[in-house]
Order: C-alpha cells, then structure tokens, then sequence
C-alpha cells in the first residue's frame, strides 16, 4: 500500500507482471503481445509511483491545479480504488494463472481465448490508475484518497480468491446492459434519449459475477452463464469510466490536470472497445443461446434475434447526435456532457448496480461527498 493512499494489496502489481513475463515466452505476437507490453509498462508505472519521494519535485505543472481540479482528481482516485477493487477480484479467479485453468477461466476463455491476458491487463491498468492520482495528489500538497477503512465485504470462497475484506461486491449484480444498445444507436443521451437492456433479466435480478465457492464452478452452462454475467459487467463499467472522464474533463481549468484525465480517459475507451467485442462473444453461437439451469438466467443469440441494436459484432460506436442535432452525427463517447454525467449521478449508478451492497452509510457518506465537491468544479 502506497504512504500517499490507498492501493490494494491484495492482488500486488508486481505479481501479476511477473505472472505476464513468464507467459510471455509462449505467446505468440499479436493482441495478446500488445497487451503484456502495456500490462508490464503499467506495472512498472504503479511500482515507480508507490513511493513517491524524489518524485514529487519532478512534476511540471503548466498550470496551478484549482480546488475544483483537487476535488475531480480526488473523485477519480476513489473511482479508480473501486475499480482496482473489482477488477483485483476478477483477476484473481479469472485472470491468467499457472496450471490448468479452473470452470471459470475455461467458461471466459469462450468468450475469447486470450481472456486471462485481458484481465489481467486490465486490473494493471487500474492499480496504475489509483497510484498515479494519489502520487500526484499527493506531489502537488492534496489529500490523496484512502479506502481502507471501508474494506469490509466478504470475498468468494471459491478457490483462488484471496481472502481480503473487499471495497465491491460482485455477487450480488443487476448488471445495466443498456450501454450496449446504446453505442449501436443513432441517437444520444446527452440529447435525452434512454435506451432498453439488452438483457432485461440480468438488469431486474441479483447475479453473480464471480464463483461464490467451488460449487458454483458446475454444472457446465451455470459457470458459463456467470462467465456472460461478468463480461457485460465489464463493458458496463468501463463505459462509465470513459463518460466519467470525459464529463470531468470538460470542468478542469489545469491544462495539466486535463492531460490526466484525457491521459487515463484514453485508456479506458480501449478497455471498453475490449469488452464491447468479449461481451457480443456471449450472445452467439457457439455459446449462445444459453439458460443457467440453476436459476433461470437467459442468455439469447442476438445474432438469430436480428436487429442492428443487438448486432454482436458492432464493436466501434456508431455515429450519433453530437453537439447539435443540426449537425452530422458523429461517432463519440456518449454521455459526455456535464449536465448528462456528474459525480454524484455516477455513485447512484454503481450502488443501483449492487455493487455495494453491505457496504456501510460512512461509506456512501464519503462517497457523496467527493461526489459532490467533484460537481461543484468549474472551468477557469
């Protein structure tokens, strides 16, 4: 854990870059490649930011950071905790690994052969993420932001889940899949537009994401079925993090603080466009259609259903109403608006997802309280 803040010490940086060197030598080139490059430039970043030190007098600030520009960072750094949060316990049930892969891993690798590799790099990319804005939180005289206290959820009991008090809960998710047929549509929230789920079931009811213990690693379509469970979940969150960053941006005044967040909001477009791809992999064939035994949970081959707002292989926005209806649509991050994406509306978000629950008041307390003074930021 960073002295500047809070990084999780569960699923350690150093380990995973460890475990991507040693698979490495038997990868072939490709996206697999690319992704343990950045995986272990990322790494590398959280390591050289943990102890700050020296450091700290080599920022160069083109611009003094305001109170509201604090305010955002310090917003982005709890988002980035949460995120590190989840994605640690995905990594470590799902993510690569020595040996044969568990019911899980072998259920993502249907989705995508290479599902280890990616989340795997993804967690990296999110530890990177939180120690960095703490490390300049930090470097520039600011509270950097520290969970720990709030780490107090159960993990999974399924083997190779550490058992560590967690800031998320993942088995208990109404996963919003509205984003899906959002980025296949035409139109745009920040116009107003709302948009149906793609899975009005998994959106209605509690979830899994995560084995809860080894009896959830059969029979063969309820692991699958919570496999699909976590792939739209991870297009849901990363969507959120690039309207989060993009919304934020638009309130900065520091020119330096700008380059942060287009910097860090530019990584998680890339994980979105990742998951968008993994996600479509989980309604179609081979693996869709797919009903989980145990509880019912459907999973339709959207290819048989028809329709361009459910085409799986859609992967890239399509183009939409952008800053104008008088003007040609255009493909973008959408909400990006600051009256369509706040804060606070992203801390509703994510506890109406589940993802928070038995988590204490203090907690959403805290929560809304960076939320707020995060929304209160305006442009100098």
């Amino acid at each position: 854990m960073s002295k500047h803040g809070s990084t999780p010490a569960a699923y350690d940086a150093s380990s995973i870059a460890t475990t991507e060197t040693n698979s490495a030598t038997a990868s072939p080139p490709g996206r697999r490649g690319l992704l343990q490059g950045l995986g272990l430039a990322g790494a590398a970043l959280s390591a050289s930011l943990l102890p700050v030190g020296a450091r700290a007098q080599d920022v160069t600030r083109t611009r003094k950071a305001t109170g509201g520009d604090i305010a955002i960072l310090r917003f982005v750094a709890y988002a980035e905790l949460v995120e590190s949060d989840l994605w640690q316990q995905y990594a470590e049930l799902g993510g690569l690994g020595t040996g044969s892969p568990n019911p899980y891993q072998a259920a993502l690798n249907n989705l995508d052969g290479d599902s280890g590799q990616y989340i795997t790099s993804n967690t990296i990319d999110e530890l990177s993420h939180a120690a960095f804005l703490n490390a300049y939180l930090a470097s520039i005289g600011a509270e950097p932001v520290n969970l720990d206290k709030f780490r107090t959820l159960p993990s999974s009991q399924a083997t190779g889940a550490q058992q560590n008090g967690r800031l998320t809960n993942l088995m208990q998710l109404s996963v919003d899949t509205s984003w899906y047929v959002r980025y296949r549509s035409t139109s745009s929230p920040d116009f107003g537009a709302t948009y149906p789920q793609a899975l009005p079931q998994l959106a209605a009811g509690q979830f899994t994401a995560i084995p809860r213990t080894d009896d959830d690693f059969g029979p063969t379509d309820h692991i699958q079925a919570i496999a699909n469970t976590a792939a739209f979940h991870f297009g849901s969150i990363e969507q959120g993090g690039i309207s989060l960053y993009g919304s934020m941006a638009q309130r900065a005044s520091s020119s330096e603080v700008l380059e942060i967040l287009l910097g860090i909001g530019g990584d998680e477009v890339a994980h979105f466009l990742e998951w968008v791809d993994f996600a479509g992999n989980g309604v179609q064939r081979p693996v869709a259609p797919l009903t989980d035994s145990t509880n019912g949970l459907h999973f339709p081959n959207f290819v048989a259903t028809g329709g361009s707002l459910l085409q799986p292989n859609l992967i890239f926005p399509v183009p939409a109403t952008f800053i104008s209806a008088n003007l040609p649509l255009c493909a973008t991050v959408r909400p990006i608006s600051t009256t369509a994406v706040d804060a606070v509306g992203v801390v509703n978000f994510l506890k109406s997802t589940g993802l928070f629950i038995g988590q204490s008041p203090d907690f959403f307390t805290f929560s809304m309280k960076l939320a707020e003074q995060a929304d209160r930021a305006r442009r100098r």
